[in-house]
């Protein structure tokens, strides 16, 4: 026979340690869900739901339709090839890394942006977001036409940022 003794003082503190981790776990929960969260730029870079996403590319100024014209699931590689690493270049200009993401699952979303400057054809202009646990990871905005371009979220004025080599994901 087993006999296990517990004392009024012993339940309290179990009682206190397990309220005190409820607290905790709530509170973890609300400062994901309930905070805008931010990069280095000081961006709302939540982007769980389609709104998210657009309003994101709308801190830029851009206007995109409502339904994307893609949504796939990427790996990034761990190994970053000449063209991952050209991509990344173009990332860090924008405040992300996506080395810091290498062998994760990211969502790709793809929105025909409606208002770039300069074309008339804005079927073939497209605005890439890559998502990570509901956040942006990264992206860019990117004609698809053979001669296209590919430059950061910030509207350019000149081509500085534009990277001449395509990424195959």
């Amino acid at each position: 026979m087993f006999v296990f003794s517990v004392h009024k003082k012993q339940i309290r503190l179990a009682l206190l340690i397990l309220c005190i981790a409820a607290v905790a776990v709530a509170f973890a929960i609300v400062s994901k869900n309930g905070v805008e969260t931010s990069n280095e730029t000081g961006l709302n870079i939540n982007a769980s739901t389609a709104e998210e996403r657009i309003a994101y590319l709308s801190q830029f100024g851009w206007q995109v339709d409502e339904d994307p014209v893609e949504v796939s699931e990427i790996i990034i590689p761990e190994t970053f090839d000449e063209t991952y690493t050209n991509y990344n270049e173009l990332q860090k200009s924008q405040g992300f890394d996506l080395s810091l993401y290498a062998a994760k699952r990211v969502k790709r979303w793809i929105y025909r942006v409606r208002n770039y400057p300069g074309y008339e054809d804005l079927d073939c202009i497209q605005a890439t977001l890559l998502i990570y646990d509901g956040q942006v990871i990264g992206g860019d905005i990117c004609s698809t036409q053979l001669d296209g371009f590919m430059h950061g979220f910030v509207k350019e004025q000149t081509d500085t940022q534009t990277v001449e080599t395509s990424v195959a994901a």
